[in-house]
C-alpha cells in the first residue's frame, strides 16, 4: 500500500512538472514594424500650435474618453490618431472660423491607447501597465517592473500577443535576468501581455 501511495505521488509530481511546463514556441527576436506610428491615447498631452493664431495655441490633456477640447473646437476625438491626423482634423474644424488654418500637434507625456499598452502580470515586483516604445524588449519591461519575485517561475513565463490573434510564446525570464542570457531577450509588440507564473517548488 505504501508503495502504491509513493508511486502515485511521484506520478502526480511528474504530471504537475510536465503538464504545467507546456512547451510554447519562443517569440520572434525582432517584432518592430518599420511603419509603426505612435498613436495618441488617454492621459497624453498634446501641444496644439495654430500658425498666426497664438490665442488658439495651447497644450491640452487627452481626456479619459479619448477626446480633447480647445477654443472653437469641442469634444474632438484624439485617441487612436497620430499627431498628423489629429492636426488635419483640427484644421478642418477650425476652417469654419479661420481661413486656411495651419495646425501642428506635438505629443507630450506619452501614455498611448489602451490597446497598445504592454501589461505585466504575475510574479513581478510591481505588476503594471507600460507605455509601448519602439524596439522595447523583454529586458526593458522587466527593469521597469522591478524584476521577478522570489516565488516566480521565470522560465515558464509567456507572452500573450494580442496583435497576433492572442498567439502565445514561451519566454525564459529567469535565464535572461538571473543568468544574463541575452539569447532569451526579445522585442515586445504593442498590446503584449507578459504573464509570469508562480513556481510550484
Amino acid at each position: 500500500m505504501k508503495r502504491i501511495v509513493t508511486t502515485g505521488l511521484l506520478t502526480l509530481a511528474v504530471v504537475l512538472a510536465t503538464g504545467c511546463a507546456t512547451k510554447l514556441p519562443p517569440p520572434p527576436a525582432t517584432a518592430t514594424t518599420p511603419e509603426y506610428n505612435y498613436l495618441i491615447g488617454p492621459g497624453d498631452k498634446v501641444n496644439i500650435v495654430v500658425w498666426r493664431n497664438p490665442e488658439l495655441s495651447m497644450t491640452v490633456p487627452v481626456r479619459p474618453d479619448g477626446k480633447i477640447t480647445t477654443p472653437l473646437v469641442e469634444d474632438l476625438p484624439a485617441s487612436g490618431r497620430d499627431s498628423s491626423t489629429l492636426a488635419r482634423e483640427i484644421e478642418k474644424a477650425l476652417s469654419k472660423y479661420i481661413r486656411d488654418p495651419v495646425v501642428t500637434v506635438i505629443v507630450t507625456d506619452f501614455v498611448g491607447p489602451y490597446a497598445e499598452q504592454v501589461r505585466v502580470v504575475g510574479e513581478v515586483a510591481r505588476p503594471q501597465t507600460l507605455s509601448y516604445k519602439q524596439k522595447m524588449t523583454l529586458l526593458d519591461v522587466m527593469i521597469a517592473v522591478g524584476g521577478l519575485t522570489d516565488f516566480a517561475d521565470g522560465n515558464r513565463a509567456k507572452i500573450l500577443r494580442t496583435s497576433d490573434n492572442n498567439a502565445e510564446y514561451g519566454v525564459r525570464l529567469r535565464d535572461l535576468i538571473k543568468r544574463g542570457d541575452v539569447s532569451a531577450n526579445a522585442e515586445v509588440k504593442p498590446g503584449d501581455v507578459v504573464i509570469i507564473p508562480q513556481s510550484w517548488f
